[in-house]
Formats: structure tokens, sequence, C-alpha cells
């Protein structure tokens, strides 16, 4: 991040917990990151390793639903964790704002899409109803809607998927917020639809300057977008770099299988996907030690009962991981892996993956994969 400047977001040991009867939910794990304005973060992992919530949390979401938080999630300088519900509500929606998973869940049935964009603006300005319509229409042509005038009148149902989510963009803009949290913003979506939506995403953040939080389960979605990832496991940020660096020379196992689990277009059709074995862990009844060390098919006895912690990676600056082995070790080991199969099939992702390839193997590998693919091929 730029140390130059103060960060417009810091999480700083962010850690919720949810009690329930069977017992306590660890969804965030003391979690640290921070991310500058104008800047992508992408946090990457699998469904129940703590990226949603987390951003519940800076939204302050996660209040209601009787959550124990402790640690501190500064925006602008104010810890929002300190903040009054009064006061969350002035921040929420104006200047930070959420692009949940499910647009159509996300806008009511009953009312017309212009109708809530409008609502969303009369609740933070002072502005005449004829003002916040006029307002609405303004943010659908601004999001590449056709014909926003008259799609204004139109009900939720009326739209197709890739339509109602740019009308969830359009609603998160309606109060130029400073920072905009993207939660699966492209997973129901077809894959050109996708990489329409991570383009308008980009094309915005360039006109407004804000800075974007995207969460997903697929690396294959930012690895032409962020700026920075954040890879989170059973609650925990296990590794954390440049996109550049988590591509080009990661160094958590887990990181390494959300790479090479990645299909694409190149290589032989009959070539299996090499997923990682096993289910994610229950966030009640954690594994001892490593989380992943169930999972990880270098772990050692010691990994089960030592807990690792996120340390720097020598000589690369903003690198961090928590692995218990050596730095020698998963270099090696890396290097190995992009030996085989799954590295020339990713190196002959062709010249659409140009960035990728001069980023490594494996991140040529994600975006030929992902929705970033169709944007490169443009």
């Amino acid at each position: 991040m730029n140390a130059a400047a103060e960060p417009l977001l810091r999480v700083e040991e962010l850690r919720v917990e949810f009690p329930t009867e069977d017992g306590v939910v660890h969804a965030v794990d003391g979690i640290s990151y921070q991310l500058a304005q104008g800047a992508t973060l992408g946090i990457v992992g699998e469904s129940g390793s703590g990226k949603t919530v987390s951003s519940l949390t800076t939204m302050g979401l996660a209040r209601a639903q009787g959550a124990r938080i402790s640690g501190r999630i500064l925006f602008d300088g104010r810890d929002l964790l300190s903040l009054s519900e009064a006061e969350m509500r002035a921040i929420r929606g104006n200047d930070i704002a959420m692009i949940f998973q499910d647009p159509l869940s996300s806008l009511h049935p009953f009312y017309k899409v212009g109708s809530q964009l409008a609502e969303a603006v009369r609740a933070h300005r002072d502005a005449s109803r004829a003002q916040a319509l006029a307002r609405a229409v303004e943010l659908l042509g601004l999001v590449g809607i056709p014909d926003p005038a008259r799609r204004a009148q139109e009900y939720p149902h009326e739209f197709s998927g890739g339509m109602r989510q740019r009308a969830m963009i359009a609603m998160a803009l309606a109060n130029d917020p400073k920072l905009l949290i993207a939660d699966e913003p492209t997973t129901a979506l077809d894959v050109t639809v996708q990489a329409q939506i991570l383009a308008l995403m980009e094309r915005l953040q360039r006109e407004l300057g804000m800075a974007i939080v995207i969460i997903t389960h697929d690396l294959g979605v930012v690895a032409e977008m962020a700026d920075y990832i954040a890879v989170m496991y059973a609650g925990r940020i296990v590794e954390s770099a440049s996109a550049e660096l988590i591509f080009s020379r990661p160094q958590h196992p887990y990181t390494w299988g959300l790479l090479r689990s990645i299909p694409t277009l190149a290589g032989p059709r009959e070539q299996e996907l090499a997923p990682i074995p096993g289910s994610p862990p229950s966030l009640i009844r954690r594994p001892s030690g490593c989380h992943f060390h169930p999972r990880c098919p270098f772990a050692r006895p010691e990994h089960a009962v030592i807990e690792p912690t996120l340390e720097p990676v020598p000589q690369e600056p903003g690198h961090r991981v928590a692995c218990l082995l050596s730095v020698q070790e998963r270099r090696r080991l890396w290097s190995e892996l992009n030996a085989g199969p799954g590295a020339a099939r990713a190196q002959q992702a062709g010249p659409g993956a140009a960035r990728a390839q001069r980023a490594g193997p494996g991140a040529a590998q994600a975006q030929r994969a992902g929705p970033a693919a169709g944007k490169a091929g443009q």
C-alpha cells in the first residue's frame, strides 16, 4: 500500500464471533488490511472463509445479528466500530456502498427500479422527488443501461440478470461513495456479462476515483482488476500481497490450490483439474494448529500443533504469508508445481493473457479462465 498517505480504510485485528446453540462461530479471526483511495483490493477464498462477514461488519450490518466484534475499522480516520447506529446510517450508502451478491433479492419486486434508486438518493440528499428521479435516470445511463428514462419506469423482473446487477451498481453509486464493496458481483452471471460488469466497475472507478473491495471465490475475477489480494481461509488472512506477487510467486499452499483449480481453454480436453481436497472446516470446531493442515498435501505432523502467524516474505515488500513451511521450501514447491502440466497449459493461454504471462504462469491461467480474459481480448 502507499505509505506516503493515510489509507482510506484500515482494518486492524478484526474479530467477529456469533454465539449459537452449537457453539461460537469464529467468522473472522484477527484480520488486518488497508486500502488506499482509488485502489482495488480483492478478498478471495472459498464459501465460509469470512469474506462477506468482514465487509458486512465494515458496513455496520453485523451488529443486528448479535455478533461479538473487536478490533478497529478505521475509515477516513474514524473508527466505524465506535460509531452509533445513527452515525453509521449517515455513512452507509453515502460514503461506503455495497453491491450484494444477488441483485434480484436486493431489489424490491413491488417498486419500480427508478423509484428505488430515487429513494437511495433522497436518503442522504436534500432533493425533491423529481430531482431524485432525474438522478436515478442519470445513474442508469451512467452504468450503461439503454433508454434509461423508460427503464427507470420498469420493475426488477423486467430487467435481465446483467441489467439488475447494473441497477445495483447504480444504486451503490447514487451518492458518490468513497468506498465500494462488491460481494460476488458476477457469480450469477454468464461469462460475457461478467466481463462487462467488471469492465464497468473499472471504468467507474477511474472516473469517480473511489476505492473498491471485491469479494470473490474466483482468482480469475480479480486477475486483472485487483491491485492487492488477500486470501482468506477459516476466518483468517493466510496470504496477502500485490496481485502481481500473488500470481507470480504465491507462498501459501491454499493459494496454490486456488490457482491450480482454475479451468483453462488451452490444453487437452481430457486434462483434469487439480481441486483442493476435502471441505472447508467448521468455524465452530476449527482444526488445531494450522487450520489448513487437514487439506494440505505438504503438511507435517507439527503443523497440527503449531499455529502459524502472518509473517513478511523476505525480499518481497508487502508480501505476507501464514505458513509453517520455510521460505526456501515454499519457493521450491511452487517451482515444481509450475513445471507440471498446469503451468504448460497456462503458458499457452495466448495473447489475450499477455499481462498475466508477464506476472507468471499461474496468473496467465487465472486470467484465461476468468472474466478478465474477455476484457483482455477486447
